[in-house]
């Protein structure tokens, strides 16, 4: 009898030990996810070329020749050059750096808000959400572009004033998905034991709601970069956001803004769109892949 609870003991030892970890078996999940897989390798690569964009292309981004004005691609421009006869392709890079800047900051900035204002109206309530939710309904419906403007004419139409305007317009609908998680999380059992036995709310919200709130915020954080670099873009495109001659794929597509340009330049518009579109769609496939990993509900389905 003994030797047979040896051998059992021994056989759980060995299943504990062989069994992966959560993260290694997420990994694996991801990595068998082609879409995933190449949305990373595309913005890795277009992340590391924008880094290096000063040692990847010989021309500077302001950098005008008269004598290669609206060339198509060569063997000395790869991707042409635009009205004024700057490399395209140095542009797009250096306008990587701009967009991708803007994305990524706006969206901690609006990441940031929302789960501060959603995480206090979700696991409070009372007061502190009434007001809370008040405050996130006033934001909903004020105007995007009013407010835009305002800001424009107080700072000016810089890289920042645009990342810290599409940050703060867009934290209410952040503040709302980030409550109604609260709203749940707050109602598991093992919370509602940690509560009864005097646990602070320090310490339940460090050790058990963060945990669980932090994969939908890795989701939500993944697909809304691409959402902000879109909304550059179209602020860019209606002069608005970052200003020539800095370059951003934004302003760079809006180069190309008739239709004789359109059709007669086509490496104006469709590399720096080509880059934004691939870039936005990467974007969307990790998320969509994080989400499928790291939310047991729609890995069940």
């Amino acid at each position: 009898m003994s030797a047979q609870n040896e051998n059992a003991s021994e056989s759980t030892q060995a299943l504990t030990i062989d069994r992966p970890s959560l993260a290694v078996q997420n990994f694996r999940l991801f990595m068998q996810n082609p879409g995933a897989v190449g949305g990373v390798i595309f913005m890795l690569v277009i992340t590391v070329s924008a880094i290096l964009a000063p040692w990847l292309t010989p021309f500077e981004p302001h950098e005008i020749d008269v004598q290669a004005i609206r060339k198509p691609p060569s063997a000395d421009h790869w991707l042409g050059t635009d009205l004024t006869g700057r490399d395209m392709l140095t542009r797009i890079l250096y306008g990587g750096r701009v967009s991708l800047l803007i994305g990524l900051a706006a969206v901690i900035i609006r990441t940031v808000i929302g789960l501060i204002v959603g995480s206090l109206s979700g696991y409070f309530g009372g007061v502190i959400d009434f007001f809370g939710q008040r405050i996130v309904d006033i934001m909903i419906v004020f105007p995007d572009i009013f407010f835009l403007l305002i800001v424009i004419a107080i700072i000016g139409p810089t890289p920042w004033t645009l990342l810290i305007a599409l940050g703060f317009l867009s934290w209410p609908f952040d503040a709302r998905i980030f409550r109604s998680q609260v709203l749940s999380i707050r109602e598991l059992d093992y919370i509602l034991a940690a509560r009864s036995i005097g646990t602070t709310t320090g310490r339940i919200v460090r050790q058990h709601v963060t945990p669980n709130l932090m994969p939908l915020v890795l989701v939500n954080m993944t697909l809304n970069i691409g959402v902000a670099i879109i909304a550059e873009a179209g602020i860019s495109f209606l002069g608005l956001g970052v200003q020539p001659p800095t370059p951003s794929w934004g302003n760079m597509i809006t180069s190309a803004n008739n239709l004789s340009l359109i059709q007669r330049f086509w490496w104006l518009w469709v590399p720096p769109g080509g880059v934004l579109v691939g870039t936005v769609i990467s974007l969307n496939l990790i998320g969509d892949a994080l989400r499928d990993i790291l939310d047991p509900r729609w890995r069940a389905s």
